[in-house]
């Protein structure tokens, strides 16, 4: 083959690979915006704010390390929905049921369909877990935003790479011999003529 004809082989290439990597980057930057924008639209719009710095709800071993950082503040981010729910409200459930499961109080409660203190027990458990699992998909698909934030960059980073090598490339064609013949090893230089 041609060294020219490979070279340019090569470069078309890289060409080709860096506009797939800008484009694959655009569309990880929009997922990325998309996911993180309605996460914080969504939370904002259920108006949960942490208690305020040096409350008596902060003061539990259990919720001030991880929730001090946040005090007073609107919950709005992933990372926010997670430590409410997994030290505010995971932990004030296991408090008030004593570390059963609501599948655990259902199963009481629907024994005992006339204890009213334990069917309200059953709602309530219900409601915070519902409400748990909610800010937990919303900690899960800010994650998923900010990977794909990361995989944006990276994918950008290989295109300008791509187009850096592809222009070396294109400069080296450049300079190449029009009659210049790639040695592979273990073949001739140039075409053997009969």
């Amino acid at each position: 083959m041609r060294r020219k004809t490979f070279d340019a082989l090569l470069a078309t290439g890289g060409l080709v690979l860096a506009v797939v990597l800008l484009v694959a980057g655009s569309l990880l930057i929009w997922g990325s915006s998309f996911a993180t924008g309605q996460v914080r639209q969504q939370l904002s719009a259920q108006q949960i704010f942490f208690p305020a710095a040096g409350t008596k709800a902060l003061a539990d071993p259990q919720v001030g390390p991880y929730l001090n950082r946040y005090a007073g503040q609107q919950l709005t981010t992933g990372e926010q929905a997670k430590a409410y729910a997994d030290h505010f409200i995971a932990v004030h459930l296991k408090e008030m049921t004593g570390g059963q499961t609501y599948a655990q109080l259902s199963s009481k409660a629907l024994a005992n369909p006339t204890d009213q203190q334990l069917q309200g027990q059953v709602a309530t458990v219900f409601r915070g877990e519902t409400l748990r699992g909610l800010l937990l998909n919303a900690y899960a698909f800010g994650t998923l935003g900010r990977i794909a934030g990361i995989a944006a960059i990276t994918s950008f980073t290989g295109a300008a790479l791509m187009l850096t090598l592809s222009g070396l490339g294109l400069l080296h064609l450049r300079r190449v011999p029009g009659d210049a013949w790639l040695v592979v090893p273990g073949r001739h230089a140039a075409p053997v003529t009969a």
